[in-house]
C-alpha cells in the first residue's frame, strides 16, 4: 500500500510540474522580459525611406543648390539635420508608455489652434511663393528657423480623437458623440484651409477616417462617399460652383482647368504638371538611372520636394515607383499588425490615425504627380525635402513604436 501510494504521489508531482511548465510557455512573451516586442520590422521600414529619401532629396537638389545656393549639398544637409533629429526624438517617443499622450493632449490641441491664428491673423505669418503657411521659430525673428504648424496640427487631431474615441466608445454612434468631434476638428481644419487647402483636406480625412474605424455607421458613410462622388463629378464638369465656398480662391478654380488639360496653358499653370508627366513618360521600365534625370536640371519646378516622386520615375522608372509605394504599402501592413495586435483601444486608434496620415498623404503626392487630382502641395512623406515634415513624422512613428512596444504575444 505504502509502494502504491508513494507511486500514485510521484505521478502527482509530474503532472503538477507539466502543468507548471505548459501554463509558463502560454505566459511566455516575445521577448521574455516585461511582455514588451519592439517592432523592429517597421523600424527598418522607417530607416530604409529615410535613407533612399535622402538620397533622392541630393539626386532631384544637387543643381538647384548649385545653382542657387552655391553649395550643391545645402539642401540634402538640411534634410539629414531633421532627419537626425527627428530619428532622436522617434526612439525616445518610442520608448515611454503611450497611455502619457493623453496629458499633452490638450495642450497639444490648445497649441496647434493658436499657432494657426498667428500664421492666418498676424503679422507672424511667413510668406513664400505666394502662400502663408509658415511661422518662425520665435515668432517675428525673422532670423530664426521657419517651420509649418500645420504638421503640429495633424498629431493633434491623432491624439484628440484618439482620446475622445477611446473615452466615448460606448456611445460613437450617437450624433451627440459625433457632433462633438465636429466641434473639435472644425477649428483645427478650418484654419488651415484658409491658407493650404490640401492640408486641410488630410486633416480633416484624419479625423473622419479616424471615426469611421471606431463607428459601425456604414450607411452613413456610404451616403457620404455618394455625395463625394457626385460633388468631385459636379466640380469636374462646371468648377465655378466651388465659388460658392468662402476659402476658395481663383487659383483654385484655375489648378482645376489645368487639371483638365494641362496643355491649356503649357508655359505657366500647367508647366509644373506638363514637366512631371514628362519625366514619368521619359523614364520607362528601369529608368535613365540614379542621378540622370533632365527634367530636374531646372525644368521642374520643386523637384526636390513636392514632385520628388517624377524625379523617382524618371531615374528609377515603373519598378523604382512600384518598390517606392511598394515600401509604404509594407509601413501600412504592419500599421495594421500593430492595431489588431495593440493591447487597449486607445493605442489601437493613435496607429489608426498615423496610418490613415501616411496613407492620405501618399497617395495625394502620387495622384497630383501623375495629375489624377489638381496640383496641390503634399509632400512624399520620408522622401521630400522639408524639415518640419519629416521631424513631425519621425516623432508620429514614434507614437506607433511605443505602442508596439506594449503588445503581448503568446507562444
Amino acid at each position: 500500500m505504502a509502494a502504491i501510494a508513494l507511486s500514485e504521489n510521484r505521478n502527482r508531482k509530474k503532472r503538477d510540474t507539466e502543468e507548471k511548465k505548459s501554463q509558463k510557455k502560454k505566459r511566455a512573451t516575445v521577448p521574455d522580459h516585461l511582455g514588451q516586442n519592439y517592432d523592429h520590422r517597421l523600424l527598418i521600414t522607417i530607416f530604409v525611406l529615410c535613407c533612399f529619401g535622402l538620397v533622392m532629396v541630393y539626386s532631384s537638389s544637387a543643381y538647384v543648390s548649385t545653382t542657387k545656393m552655391g553649395n550643391e549639398f545645402y539642401y540634402v544637409n538640411r534634410q539629414g539635420f531633421f532627419m537626425c533629429v527627428g530619428i532622436i526624438f522617434m526612439l525616445l517617443v518610442s520608448k515611454m508608455d503611450y497611455h502619457w499622450f493623453v496629458k499633452f493632449t490638450l495642450p497639444i490641441y490648445l497649441l496647434s489652434v493658436v499657432l494657426m491664428c498667428l500664421v492666418d491673423f498676424t503679422p507672424f505669418g511667413v510668406t513664400r511663393n505666394g502662400q502663408t503657411r509658415w511661422l518662425n521659430l520665435i515668432p517675428g525673428v525673422s532670423q530664426t528657423p521657419t517651420y509649418q504648424p500645420t504638421e503640429i496640427v495633424k498629431i493633434a487631431v491623432i491624439l484628440t480623437f484618439a482620446y475622445m474615441i477611446n473615452r466615448c466608445i460606448k456611445n460613437i454612434d450617437r450624433w451627440q458623440v459625433m457632433m462633438v468631434l465636429i466641434i473639435l476638428l472644425a477649428p483645427m481644419a478650418g484654419l488651415v484651409i484658409i491658407n493650404n487647402l490640401s492640408s486641410g483636406i488630410i486633416i480633416a480625412g484624419i479625423g473622419c477616417l479616424m471615426y469611421f474605424l471606431a463607428s459601425k455607421r456604414t450607411k452613413l458613410y456610404g451616403v457620404l462617399v455618394g455625395v463625394l462622388a457626385v460633388l468631385v463629378a459636379v466640380i469636374y464638369i462646371k468648377p465655378d460652383v466651388l465659388t460658392i465656398l468662402p476659402f476658395i480662391e481663383k487659383y483654385h478654380l484655375v489648378r482645376i482647368q489645368v487639371w483638365k488639360d494641362p496643355t491649356l496653358d503649357p508655359t505657366d499653370k500647367g508647366f509644373q504638371v506638363l514637366q512631371g508627366l514628362y519625366a514619368i513618360g521619359s523614364g520607362g521600365f528601369f529608368g535613365k538611372g540614379l542621378g540622370s534625370s533632365i527634367q530636374k536640371l531646372g525644368f521642374i519646378p520643386e523637384s526636390h520636394n513636392d514632385m520628388i516622386f517624377a524625379v523617382i520615375c524618371e531615374e528609377l522608372g515603373i519598378f523604382g515607383a512600384i518598390c517606392v509605394i511598394g515600401l509604404f504599402a509594407y509601413m501600412i501592413y504592419r500599421f495594421v499588425y500593430i492595431i489588431l495586435r495593440a493591447p487597449d483601444l486607445y493605442g489601437a486608434m493613435i496607429v489608426s490615425g498615423v496610418m490613415v496620415h501616411i496613407a492620405l498623404q501618399v497617395l495625394m503626392n502620387v495622384a497630383v504627380v501623375t495629375n489624377s487630382m489638381p496640383n496641390t502641395g503634399v509632400t512624399l512623406p520620408f522622401i521630400s525635402y522639408g524639415g518640419t515634415s519629416v521631424a513631425i513624422l519621425l516623432a508620429e512613428m514614434g507614437m506607433v513604436l511605443s505602442v508596439s512596444n506594449q503588445i503581448i504575444y503568446e507562444k
